[in-house]
């Protein structure tokens, strides 16, 4: 499969349009240590998932909501070393503004520190960690995205790294398309994507001739 047709496009942010992999791990790092808690145990666990909730997994003695506060007020803070994914100014360029937005497991504070510091755009009807009760692998964040948008979750289409973010998208009946930046393609594909790329800058749009209203063309 070498493209696919759709009306709007939902990015996941940490992953696919920038690259914090370092900031993350740093902060968690910080985070962890007064608790004792192993930063390797953290890691396996919490890409693609809202802080609260991989608090509530790796400490469940804590108090999830206030240490989650401390470790996004960290992160907020530090934005060193984060970067955009090649192709990501290009791609969002050539989406017209009504035809994406960003749904990410992170706070909204956090989403535009990170997207300030590479100099991407701060989409109108972005979906964060503060806007829904249940975060990814819930289909609720992508289901919120679809609603902002205005469009179907069956014109729609996913881009991500995570297979939790993965399994929100298909649970929301939306297709997804893997970006293997952070898990390996069999990881991708076993989590159920309907196509992936090893790289964001695989990926171009143009016009669709049919009735979607553009097609997002992979390089294989």
């Amino acid at each position: 499969m070498n493209e696919l047709a759709c009306d709007a496009i939902l990015f996941d942010l940490d992953g696919v349009l920038i690259d914090s992999s370092a900031c993350i791990a740093r902060n968690w790092k910080i985070w962890a240590e007064p608790h004792s808690i192993d930063v390797a145990a953290i890691m396996k666990v919490a890409h693609g998932v809202r802080s609260m909730e991989t608090i509530q997994q790796v400490a469940p003695h804590l108090d999830a909501q206030a240490e989650a506060e401390r470790l996004t007020a960290l992160e907020v803070a530090d934005t060193d070393g984060v970067i955009a994914m090649p192709g990501a100014h290009a791609l969002l360029s050539a989406l017209p503004a009504h035809a994406w937005t960003i749904v990410t497991s992170g706070g909204a504070a956090l989403a535009r520190a990170r997207l300030a510091a590479v100099g991407l755009p701060v989409p109108a009807q972005m979906v964060t960690a503060d806007d829904v009760a249940q975060g990814k692998p819930a289909p609720e964040p992508y289901l919120l995205g679809a609603q902002r948008l205005g469009i179907a979750p069956e014109r729609l289409l996913v881009v991500e790294d995570a297979p939790a973010g993965i399994q929100a998208g298909r649970s929301a009946g939306i297709r997804v398309l893997g970006i293997a930046s952070t898990h390996t393609r069999s990881e991708l594909l076993e989590s159920g994507v309907t196509a992936v790329v090893d790289r964001l800058i695989d990926l171009c749009v143009c016009n669709a001739a049919d009735r979607y209203g553009f097609i997002v063309q992979m390089v294989q």
